[in-house]
């Protein structure tokens, strides 16, 4: 069963009820009929138990609050219906980037770094059809994702910052990645001017490190995403670190693990240029590609 914001949500919830009951999972098991391990997947958010056996359970753990009932129940409820995954420009996410997606849409604040490659949800249309023209898709397959379905699939993720009441988004990105040129001088254009246009959005931060600043350890050479999620229950706002790392996505909830990259983004954040200061860094660099021969005036 893939993982979801909401079973997510929902798993921290029943592991909250559990530990406030002074309970085992074995034993919250026990109350309503099914295994340790049918609720540590629960707790994951990698398998489901009924409406039933949640009113059952909170029960058995003394939790009669009914809008708290109504709480979990809602977060059972699953907007993701079969098939959602696999038609459309949705086909393009793989496995290991669909809880991303879902993360992302129900996030109240995202914090990325970029060092070689302008985050996804920063990419200009052009950038990304640049970044993935390159690859072997299968042409004779009607049904084989195709570069605009992964064009369509990130700008479908970007719209979370232009939505009502969007996310909080804050990156820090690399000089490199703003130098890094795919697709020639005119797709570069558009991503610099793109960039430029969204950090005058009141929800979105962007500051630079050039090279010429010392970065503060490492923390640029790593991809990775902080998330907030708000929570409807009682155990608090869903916290995560997303790791991509040789094309491989791990997801992390361990509060140690997610307070070292708290602590690295907080550095790199005092070390690179103002918000303001990087709008006018990106202009420097968006002149530049102007003057150049290969850029129709």
């Amino acid at each position: 069963m893939a993982r979801t914001a909401r079973k997510v949500l929902l798993g921290r919830e029943i592991d909250a009820m559990i530990r406030r009951a002074r309970k085992t999972q074995a034993e919250a098991g026990k109350l309503i009929g099914v295994s340790q391990s049918r609720i540590a997947s629960a707790i994951a958010g990698t398998g489901n138990l009924s409406p039933d056996a949640l009113r059952q359970l909170a029960n058995g753990l003394n939790v009669t609050d009914p809008a708290y009932i109504d709480t979990l129940l809602e977060l059972h409820r699953d907007n993701h219906k079969r098939g959602f995954w696999t038609t459309g420009h949705r086909r393009a996410y793989i496995d290991e980037l669909r809880l991303l997606v879902d993360l992302e849409d129900q996030a109240d604040r995202l914090r990325e770094t970029g060092a070689e490659i302008v985050p996804g949800l920063l990419q200009h249309p052009s950038y990304i059809r640049a970044l993935h023209e390159p690859l072997q898709l299968d042409t004779s397959d009607p049904d084989a994702v195709t570069v605009e379905d992964y064009v369509e699939a990130r700008r479908a993720r970007q719209q979370n910052l232009f939505k009502p009441n969007p996310p909080q988004f804050h990156a820090v990105l690399s000089e490199s990645c703003l130098r890094r040129n795919y697709g020639g001088d005119a797709v570069m254009l558009n991503q610099i001017s793109h960039l430029i246009e969204i950090s005058k959005r009141p929800n979105i931060i962007l500051q630079v490190m050039p090279f010429t600043h010392q970065a503060p350890g490492a923390g640029m050479e790593d991809r990775y995403i902080l998330i907030r999620v708000p929570s409807p229950g009682a155990a608090g706002d869903l916290e995560m670190a997303v790791v991509e790392a040789q094309g491989d996505l791990r997801y992390i909830d361990d509060k140690a693990a997610i307070a070292i990259r708290e602590n690295i983004f907080a550095r790199l954040c005092a070390t690179a240029l103002s918000a303001a200061d990087s709008r006018q860094f990106m202009e420097h660099i968006a002149r530049s590609l102007r003057s150049r021969p290969t850029i129709r005036q």
